[in-house]
């Protein structure tokens, strides 16, 4: 087992009421899934993205990743853990637009003690992955949306994380680059990397192996 929400509830307090933003949340995703998480706007895909990704505190429940138990860990301990083993793609790419490319994929190495042999030759096997040699030394805003894609996709895999969370990861893209990103997402599940992608599209859902819908902050299905 990778990961386990038990009754998860978040909630935000507006002029003394609890309005919820997920409600009796039960999920247990095995090694090797690749999950989409579907619903309409509002419904709390990205929430449950990020309670899971440690992003984001729950107010009620239980969750355990691998053996630690996430909701009595303290800030920095919890940090360390995502750190570690998850790696974030999103819609937005959120690139250091200070950084070129290659020091955009480098960051979560730095976070490791990773020698600086080491750290090269890790970048150099994701630039050559995903074909983006030429563009290392460029910076995000000279890159097509396509290719800054890929550069987060990258950055994502660099730390080799057990699950990768992907909100809405070709929703600034055209469907010949979603269908690209999308395959990619396919070949690192069938290398053993568990994905969780939020999705609009019926199309993107169709690559994974199980389908969640969410429905007013609850897994309706």
């Amino acid at each position: 087992m990778l990961l386990q929400l038990n009754n998860i509830f978040k909630w935000v307090n507006s002029g003394g009421n609890k309005v919820f933003l997920l409600k009796d949340i039960n999920l247990s995703v095995q090694q090797g899934e690749f999950i989409s998480i579907m619903g309409p706007s509002g419904s709390g895909k990205t929430t449950l993205l990020n309670v899971i990704g440690m992003l984001d505190h729950f107010n009620e429940g239980t969750y355990h990743f691998l053996d630690e138990s996430v909701h009595n860990l303290k800030p920095k301990h919890r940090a360390n853990l995502y750190k570690a083993y998850i790696g974030f793609v999103f819609q937005a790419y959120h690139l250091i637009d200070e950084l070129t490319v290659y020091e955009n994929i480098e960051t979560p190495l730095l976070y490791k003690k990773c020698s600086s042999s080491e750290r090269k030759a890790l970048v150099a096997d994701m630039l050559d992955r995903f074909q983006i040699v030429g563009k290392k030394d460029l910076f995000p805003s000279q890159l097509s949306g396509g290719q800054q894609q890929l550069v987060g996709i990258a950055r994502a895999l660099i730390s080799k994380p057990k699950l990768i969370l992907a909100d809405e990861p070709t929703g600034n893209l055209n469907s010949q680059q979603g269908e690209y990103i999308m395959d990619i997402f396919k070949q690192l599940n069938q290398e053993g990397v568990t994905i969780m992608q939020v999705t609009h599209s019926e199309k993107n859902a169709a690559y994974g192996s199980k389908i969640i819908e969410l429905l007013d902050g609850r897994i309706v299905n």
